[in-house]
């Protein structure tokens, strides 16, 4: 003899089938009475929630990734204009390029800029104020790259 055992829980309109190796908690409510899988409704439902925090995430990891590169820029810069300054002080002399600075040991290479992916830095060449013979030499290093940064500043102003 097969006894079916209903319990209201809460009073919310679900009930326990009791006695069965798969017991199910059930919604009476429910026009759905498939226990043994998702609905189409459903999988849509699921896959429309995950295609949204997927682009949320790519979103977030392309800002993410662009306020690094510009904060590489900005450490270069300052470390390249940093030597520039301790070259000029120690040789008495302007360094002519970049190389210079990366031959006296002062940068193990010169570093690539992260924005145009490449070591092509513009030089501001100016007057050797420290050299005793005068002469050009490196006085600022700017970066090379096209556009803007997130704060509207200009790559080349860094």
């Amino acid at each position: 003899m097969r006894h079916r055992m209903r319990f209201w829980i809460l009073d919310f309109g679900f009930w326990i089938r009791g006695k069965n190796p798969r017991a199910a908690i059930q919604n009476l409510k429910s026009k759905i009475q498939n226990p043994d899988g998702f609905t189409l409704l459903e999988l849509v439902m699921v896959m429309t929630i995950i295609v949204v925090i997927a682009a949320i995430a790519v979103t977030s990891y392309q800002n993410i990734h662009q306020k690094a590169k510009e904060e590489i820029l900005k450490q270069n810069l300052r470390e390249l204009r940093k030597k520039i300054d301790e070259y000029a002080a120690d040789k008495e002399r302007l360094p002519s390029s970049l190389d210079d600075l990366a031959t006296a040991g002062y940068i193990r290479e010169v570093p690539i800029d992260p924005v145009t992916g490449e070591a092509d830095w513009v030089m501001e060449m100016g007057e050797d104020t420290v050299a005793r013979e005068g002469g050009q030499g490196v006085v600022d290093v700017r970066s090379n790259a096209a556009g803007a940064g997130r704060d509207g500043k200009a790559y080349r102003d860094y």
